[in-house]
């Protein structure tokens, strides 16, 4: 059986815990928790509530927590507050972020830090 190339939480869909994914995730619906994936897509209407890891995203809603990305575009419709980490960043007109931008993400050296190249 293959392994999906993207799974998607669609507007309707609200989850409340930590997800991982180990390929692309399209959350058009609200998440309360952590998320951990090699790339993300955000929908305008979307809403996350947590920490985002990521390889590559693209943040389209509301992101209420930290971001650890590679490779990020936030767009104008996205409100974002916490702290975004990322080592390159496109940034639309219109786009509001409340936190501290830090260019070049830390190498994985502890337990607790996904390595982001897998």
């Amino acid at each position: 059986m293959a392994t999906p190339t993207f799974s998607v939480l669609g507007a309707d869909l609200a989850v409340k815990g930590d997800i991982t994914a180990s390929a692309e995730l399209h959350i058009d619906g609200h998440v309360e928790g952590d998320i951990t994936c090699a790339g993300l897509v955000q929908g305008e209407a979307s809403a996350i509530h947590g920490a985002i890891r990521a390889q590559t995203a693209r943040l389209a809603g509301t992101v209420r927590g930290g971001i650890e990305v590679g490779q990020l575009v936030i767009v104008k419709t996205a409100r974002i507050c916490g702290d975004v980490k990322y080592d390159v960043l496109t940034i639309e007109q219109g786009a509001h972020i409340d936190g501290r931008l830090s260019h070049g993400l830390e190498p994985a050296t502890s337990d607790t830090t996904p390595d982001l190249a897998s």
